[in-house]
């Protein structure tokens, strides 16, 4: 199930969360108005949060995306002459998966980042290693590695990240030049019910469907699933780490008839997948509930510490994250 979550967004990237600490990844509004209006999945971390769970760290540890990996690898270069980290300023991180357009098939991906940055730091770096920026309008774009990574800062708590054209769109939509996801109410509604969590993603109803089918697996081919895939409408997230792992889905189908179908298709997966389980991954599974409540479908997972630093290690979690 993570490996969809992960891969899908590029990045749910380090799906972690808070230990004992009730803290919200919430973006503000600078934030969501560089990001574009059509988003497939957007995903919010409590980035400092994160870092006090061990089971958190664990699954970051086996999961990180290579974005975030160069991203911090470029700040350090670029941007912090060798010392530091992007963990000692980063306080909420968000990746977003959009297209360029409507219409478009393509996605892109863009980062943001808020925190406490040494912005005047970075900006006497980069005038000492005579790195100059490109301007887009009145913003400043920098170039952080020669793999194409660039920044631009937003404001000085707020910098956007990636490769230099999803950067552009991402300024595009802040300065107005093109809608931002402040226009898009499907998934500002989906963000309400998620925004006050440590970790959180929303996903656009193809974002849903295709993620969906990744989850189903072979299960996924059966013609009752392809009838239903269709009608599902969006989805989010939120895990935390505050009393051992939870994990809580709500998908959006728009009828009973669909969430109940789904939910019996994935409960169906759940029992053959048992059959060859280990007795550690058939806990897991037995921890994972899935249940449909009018026209949603929940599924709800949860496990102590020890079970989970288990399943890490287990076949089932490394099918799910490669």
């Amino acid at each position: 199930m993570l490996k969809a979550f992960w891969k899908f967004s590029v990045i749910p990237a380090v799906l972690l969360a808070t230990a004992g600490i009730a803290q919200a990844a919430q973006l503000d509004t600078d934030a969501r108005g560089a990001i574009p209006r059509d988003v497939q999945q957007l995903v919010v971390i409590d980035y400092q949060a994160m870092q006090n769970s061990p089971s958190a760290m664990g699954l970051r540890n086996r999961v990180m995306p290579p974005e975030l990996k160069q991203f911090d690898d470029a700040l350090k270069r670029a941007a912090l002459n060798g010392k530091g980290s992007i963990d000692q300023y980063v306080d909420e991180l968000a990746f977003a998966l959009f297209r360029p357009s409507a219409s478009s098939d393509g996605l892109e991906t863009v980062g943001i980042a808020q925190g406490q940055f040494p912005e005047q730091d970075i900006m006497a770096t980069f005038k000492a290693k005579k790195i100059k920026p490109k301007m887009v309008r009145s913003n400043s774009i920098y170039p952080m590695s020669r793999t194409g990574m660039v920044l631009s800062f937003v404001d000085p708590s707020t910098m956007i990240f990636g490769d230099e054209d999803a950067v552009t769109k991402a300024l595009n939509a802040r300065d107005g030049l093109s809608q931002s996801l402040l226009a898009n109410g499907p998934m500002m509604s989906e963000m309400q019910s998620v925004d006050s969590s440590a970790l959180w993603s929303i996903l656009d109803d193809k974002g849903t469907q295709t993620m969906m089918k990744q989850l189903m697996g072979q299960a996924g081919s059966v013609t009752n699933f392809d009838t239903v895939r269709k009608r599902l409408q969006g989805c989010w997230y939120s895990m935390d780490f505050v009393h051992g792992v939870t994990f809580n889905l709500a998908i959006a189908t728009g009828d009973p008839f669909t969430a109940a179908t789904v939910s019996s298709l994935l409960n169906a997966a759940v029992l053959v997948r048992k059959m060859s389980s280990s007795d550690t991954e058939k806990a897991a599974l037995t921890d994972t509930t899935i249940a449909s409540n009018a026209g949603q479908l929940n599924i709800h997972f949860a496990s102590t510490d020890a079970e989970f630093a288990s399943l890490l290690q287990s076949p089932l979690f490394q099918s799910m994250v490669h």
